[in-house]
């Protein structure tokens, strides 16, 4: 399992304490160093369940940059995929994933649902 995050984000270091007192095991990742290619971005599309607008850090200094607010509506599922994997900081973090599914962001039932309440934990 690995957790993609960056270091100063206060809602990755509360899912990083979160499971460590839960005794994870995890790989961690800096999102931006990562390099996130295209296939990684859309396997933790798929594996999340959610639409792909939401895998957007929409607070974040880049997204606001871009002015993606407006431009993803015209963009199709493959471009923003692409943008997602030119810069780590368009993700929004927290990234777990594994074999089976993927977490955006931090919600602590999310991780208790998929981490503590599984038969086969992964």
């Amino acid at each position: 399992m690995k957790i993609y995050y960056y270091p100063s984000c206060s809602t990755c270091k509360k899912a990083l304490k979160w499971l460590d007192i839960n005794g994870i095991i995890y790989e961690k990742k800096h999102i931006v160093e990562a390099n996130l290619t295209t296939k990684e971005i859309e396997d933790i599309f798929k594996k999340s369940g959610l639409p792909i607008q939401k895998l957007f850090n929409t607070s974040g200094r880049v997204y606001k940059e871009l002015n993606l607010k407006d431009k993803l509506k015209d963009m199709s599922e493959k471009e923003k995929i692409e943008l997602l994997a030119s810069d780590g900081m368009l993700l929004k973090r927290p990234v777990l994933v594994n074999r089976v599914f993927a977490l955006i962001g931090f919600k602590e039932e999310n991780y208790k649902e998929n981490l503590l309440n599984r038969e086969n934990k992964i």
